[in-house]
């Protein structure tokens, strides 16, 4: 019941209450899901995973920075309620619930299957919107100042977002519903989804694996084509050089990646826009504004949701790092830091052969009924390696295409920190990986983490205005 709960609950979260249950959705049905999911998961909490791990405490503390951010950024003790009660449908619960409930390979393949279901159904309904028809708008000149708006009916589509190229040319980019109806942001959404689809492969089966593996690569692939996000082409380009490095070697993998560039460039990948330091250059420009903003409120942020205000063109700092260092201070970005090293650090450790055993495998509890037994799964080394190496390559794609959007707090973060440490309680269970770090431990590690990624971008930062 609480797995069936909590595919239903990302669901909802994903394509909107609206969509999934109409009218139904007058009656805050979204509410009522989570109600029914905190009674029927309190009874697993005692002895879970989520007890053992230091992102659970990593989420504790993002619900009080985004209180505090909020609490003496802007003086408003109302609204710094609100706003912590608000982020725990979008991580904590997420990652409590993967952890309480999605704790096996075949309950983690229905998880993915929920989001190539969502991605698949965001691009259906995008394409047939394309094949309808959509109102043509004329070419502006791109070197007046004029600005020329987009008409009602081209607005109002609901899977398209249309945009102007650098030619002033306008096209059309898909896009979800709720949490994902910006196209960058759903472009995230496929490209950590694409990697996890080959958690379906199966040795010596071709034909099958054509069908349920290469064909929905290749439509979710198209799918991000159709977002034309420069991030996402960055974040693919990412994640094959990390998946080919390892069979063919860096540099190798490194050409064919730039071959990979090179062609989706030459075919419009990105509709019309650059990828070079000039088109960038505005977003430097907010993420230097952005850092600003942490300058002069470095402790709590200047409060969650207002970073737009301490930039002269009220837009977000477009880099998840940035977002989380001046919306919540040094005090939120550490115990982001702390998620994120954490699942990092785990994740690499169920990738490495060297860290991960054969172990024992696990035997079934004997009971009065012994006809009514759970089949345990079986899971080798070579097994816990693969989804180890499928979870990183969804890492990548996310925080690449994370590095130049404003997300550092939305669910599919979180959900892949829930399935790295599901994985990483598989193999313990098994006696097949080291305990994880002690938590003493784990602290100071998330605070060098958090600082040596603001020199990153500090750094990254001048290497740009010295290319202007």
């Amino acid at each position: 019941m609480g797995f069936v709960l909590t595919i239903l609950y990302f669901v909802t979260n994903y394509l909107t209450p609206v969509t999934l249950f109409g009218p139904l959705a007058a009656i805050h049905i979204e509410v009522v899901l989570g109600i029914m999911i905190f009674f029927v998961s309190l009874h697993k909490v005692q002895g879970s995973v989520i007890l053992k791990t230091p992102q659970s405490l990593a989420l504790i503390g993002l619900v009080f920075a985004v209180f505090f951010s909020v609490l003496f950024g802007q003086h408003w003790p109302g609204r710094a309620v609100r706003a912590s009660l608000g982020f725990l449908p979008q991580g904590g619960i997420a990652y409590v619930l993967v952890c309480l409930h999605c704790n096996s390979k075949k309950k983690l393949q229905v998880l993915v299957l929920m989001l190539l279901f969502v991605c698949m159904f965001v691009i259906a309904n995008g394409c047939i919107a394309l094949l309808h028809g959509v109102p043509e708008v004329a070419i502006h000149n791109p070197d007046s100042k004029e600005i020329v708006p987009l008409p009602m009916e081209a607005s109002s589509i609901p899977y398209l977002f249309p945009m102007r190229n650098d030619a002033g040319e306008t096209f059309y980019r898909l896009r979800g519903l709720g949490q994902i109806n910006d196209p960058n942001d759903f472009a995230q959404l496929i490209v950590c989804v694409t990697p996890l689809i080959f958690i379906f492969w199966r040795p010596k089966r071709a034909l099958l694996n054509f069908a349920c593996i290469i064909l929905p690569v290749c439509a979710l692939l198209f799918g991000t084509y159709l977002t034309h996000s420069r991030g996402a082409l960055l974040a693919l380009v990412a994640m094959a050089v990390v998946a080919a490095r390892r069979r063919i070697g860096t540099v190798p993998a490194l050409l064919i990646a730039g071959g990979l560039f090179a062609a989706a460039m030459a075919l419009h990948f990105t509709g019309g826009r650059e990828i070079s330091a000039d088109s960038g250059a505005g977003r430097a420009d907010l993420w230097a504004e952005g850092l600003g903003a942490f300058k002069t409120h470095p402790l709590f942020g200047v409060g969650v949701g207002d970073i737009g205000d301490y930039t002269e063109s009220n837009l977000t700092a477009h880099n998840s790092l940035v977002v989380c260092a001046a919306e919540l201070g040094f005090f939120g970005l550490y115990f982001w830091s702390l998620f994120l090293f954490s699942t990092l650090r785990d994740t690499l450790a169920i990738t490495s052969p060297a860290k991960v055993s054969e172990g024992e495998p696990l035997m079934p509890e004997e009971g009065p009924f012994p006809q009514a037994a759970i089949k345990i799964e079986t899971l080798d080394k070579a097994e816990i390696n693969r989804l180890g190496r499928l979870l990183i390559l969804s890492m990548t794609g996310f925080l690449v295409a994370g590095w130049f959007l404003s997300r550092a707090f939305v669910m599919t973060f979180f959900l892949l920190g829930g399935m790295v440490e599901v994985v990483y309680e598989m193999a313990l269970r098994r006696e097949m990986i080291a305990p994880r770090l002690r938590l003493a431990r784990v602290l100071p590690y998330a605070a060098v983490f958090a600082i040596a990624l603001l020199l990153v971008l500090y750094i990254m930062l001048r290497v740009l205005n010295l290319m202007r």
